[in-house]
């Protein structure tokens, strides 16, 4: 099963919410195997733009930053398709257009889970479900990686 990680599970991974937010994110992140995951070229743009304004470090950090995610996992792109699906998604269900941008990006990747705290748990569209890995018990679909 291949899994679409949102912008906040970066985030904390980068430590920038906090130490308990680091901590769960890097567990996640770990139990993932690296080739089941996809990183939705949206969220690359959003992570550099919360690294850069909130981290309290220099751009170039940042950048290097979402480089190095890069590398760790497979960017999905974003196409024209996958955007005009994003903007067709924002338009039917009131979902913030970024955020229904990655979850169509995530569907043209083949994802079947879009990991995130954001977005609404359990919303499931073009093949993904939307779920949020911090809660407890874990999502059943989960369980493949932490049974």
């Amino acid at each position: 099963m291949t899994v679409a990680l949102d912008t906040n599970i970066l985030v904390y991974a980068e430590g920038i919410n906090g130490v308990v937010e680091e901590n769960r994110a890097s567990t996640l992140l770990s139990a993932l195997p690296a080739p089941l995951v996809r990183l939705p070229v949206p969220v690359m743009g959003e992570l550099y733009n919360v690294l850069s304004k909130r981290s309290g470090r220099t751009r170039e950090w940042a950048r290097s930053a979402v480089l190095s995610w890069q590398v760790t996992y497979l960017p999905a792109p974003l196409t024209v398709q996958a955007m005009n699906s994003g903007i067709e998604l924002a338009a039917r269900h009131q979902i913030q257009i970024w955020d229904a941008a990655i979850l169509a990006v995530a569907a043209e990747a083949g994802c079947s889970l879009l990991l995130s705290e954001d977005l609404q748990y359990g919303f499931s569209w073009g093949g993904v479900t939307v779920v949020n890995p911090f809660t407890h018990p874990a999502h059943p679909l989960l369980n493949e990686f932490f049974g």
